[in-house]
């Protein structure tokens, strides 16, 4: 079953269970969907809706903690109860060895020998982490690697 088809079968769901919070945000995910087929002309793969979605849980992460520093609470529970929705959609994250050993299979695999490289590797391991790791402190691993 597709990402989609979860999606979409998801929303039935949180309808029948009139989940407002769920609905809500399911619909919003599925809109951003559309909004891509319509833009783009193009058929959207389970790729692109997991980059979508990982975006998504980035995004209101970055307004949960605006909204907890301007002492808004209310509206910084939203997000966080958003992006807890939004990740169940999502792939488990990889664990810290499991990270490692793809780092360490990408920098054999490409040959990488300094900071030069970085975009060989980091090309390698993007389709396999993607959802499953945070990039920017993928990036952040890899530079420590090539430079040590």
């Amino acid at each position: 079953m597709s990402l989609i088809e979860q999606l979409k079968d998801a929303q039935k769901d949180a309808m029948r269970a009139k989940d407002k919070l769920r609905l809500g945000t399911i619909r919003m995910a599925l809109a951003q969907v559309k909004q891509i087929e319509v833009d783009e002309r193009r058929e959207v793969t389970d790729s692109d809706t997991l980059s979508l979605l990982t975006k998504m849980v980035k995004q209101r992460k970055d307004a949960a903690s605006q909204f907890e520093q301007a002492g808004r609470n209310d509206l910084k529970d939203v997000e966080l109860a958003e992006i807890e929705i939004l990740t169940s959609f999502l792939p488990q994250p990889l664990t810290a060895d499991e990270i490692n050993a793809l780092l360490e299979q990408a920098i054999a695999e490409t040959q990488a020998a300094g900071m030069q490289d970085m975009g060989k590797v980091m090309g390698w391991l993007k389709p396999k982490v993607a959802g499953r790791a945070d990039m920017g402190k993928l990036s952040g691993l890899i530079k420590t690697r090539l430079t040590a």
